[in-house]
């Protein structure tokens, strides 16, 4: 069969860069064929990340911010294609997540908001964008979120085999197959989001190098005893989560003020840990697969390693995709599955009432 090429886009709630992947496409499965990072400017990862509370003409920000995403999407685009040696002709289409500003799934009227406006990608680039995936989902009854178990099933799942595929970006997310090729999954909570947070504060540091300053610090047990009881970790599956529910503000609730700073770190790499270990604790597991920023962590994949025992715990490395790139894979699978009219959620993780084509499809030049 002939393999089709196709681009997938991911800037994850750390807002830190874009992912860019070149993917050719067989039909079911994907293979990563060419990579790049761009790295967001200060200015605009500040931009980003002021959206996780409200703020003042919001609207006006949106819109703008919605533009000069679509700017920067263009030029990873550009550059992925360049180092790849791809005419843009040669691409069927590229799938672009966007950047989420917020997610709120819940309520009389739910609804998300992901920026870096298609239309503009499309034009500037002259490929086709399949994008907007996660609202039909939310009108489908869904949660919009995550939409990756669709594509860790097809691409990452051994029959016979009960395995766990974890992505701990911003927010850690689990998918759950089991040996007979059931999924589930849910977002569990803060994955890197809150640890980004508080190392930029205390160092000006975009995130903590695998972990090194959280080796420092020791465990504060009450901190971390007090803030797994907040309510989200109790809430049954599907459920998802956002920045704008983790974040310093909210940590700040649970802080006297006394503790070292290091601390604090420590337990909040220790909150992810525990968080996605209890989502896993009551399924008998053979494998666990990391993927995401976290996978570079090394003191959260050693403590993952513990916490999970007897499971094999490893990094998607060991089943063809490098961790960092599983996340924009997985939209260049969904603009795929788009094109062919077949549906990406997984009604079981998402909540919604069906499957369902997701996305809105944006015609190149």
């Amino acid at each position: 069969m002939t393999e089709s090429l196709f681009i997938g886009l991911m800037s994850g709630t750390s807002a830190d860069g874009i992912d860019a992947v070149l993917t050719a496409h067989d039909g079911q499965r994907i293979k990563v064929i060419a990579s790049d990072h761009q790295p967001l400017a200060p200015s605009l990862r500040h931009d980003i990340l002021a959206f996780r509370q409200s703020g003042d003409n919001e609207l006006h920000r949106a819109a703008t911010l919605d533009s000069r995403l679509a700017d920067e999407y263009a030029k990873s685009v550009h550059s992925l294609l360049l180092n790849a040696q791809i005419a843009p002709a040669d691409i069927i289409a590229i799938g672009q997540h966007g950047q989420t500003i917020r997610h709120y799934p819940h309520g009389e009227t739910p609804y998300t908001v992901q920026v870096g406006d298609p239309n503009r990608l499309a034009e500037l680039t002259g490929i086709t964008v399949v994008a907007d995936f996660r609202r039909r989902d939310i009108a489908a009854g869904g949660q919009g979120a995550p939409l990756v178990p669709a594509f860790h099933r097809a691409q990452f799942a051994t029959p016979g085999t009960a395995t766990a595929i974890v992505n701990i970006g911003g927010i850690a997310n689990v998918t759950l197959v089991s040996a007979e090729g059931s999924v589930t999954g849910w977002d569990t909570g803060p994955g890197n989001t809150l640890m980004d947070a508080w190392i930029a504060r205390h160092h000006d540091k975009a995130f903590d190098q695998s972990g090194a300053w959280a080796a420092t610090g020791s465990l504060i047990p009450a901190l971390l005893d007090a803030l797994l009881k907040t309510p989200y970790f109790g809430r049954v599956a599907p459920k998802s989560t956002g920045p704008e529910a983790f974040h310093l503000d909210w940590l700040h609730h649970y802080l006297s003020g006394d503790e070292a700073p290091e601390d604090v770190q420590r337990t909040l790499l220790e909150l992810t840990v525990e968080s996605i270990a209890r989502a896993l604790e009551t399924v008998p597991l053979n494998s666990v697969r990391i993927c995401g920023g976290g996978a570079d962590n090394t003191l959260l994949m050693a403590r993952l390693a513990e916490r999970l025992t007897p499971a094999e715990v490893t990094t998607t490395e060991a089943v063809g995709i490098a961790p960092s790139w599983v996340e924009a894979a997985a939209f260049a699978w969904l603009a795929a599955q788009t094109l062919a009219g077949t549906p990406g959620n997984v009604p079981a993780v998402t909540g919604a009432v069906a499957e369902r084509v997701l996305g809105g499809i944006y015609i190149g030049r």
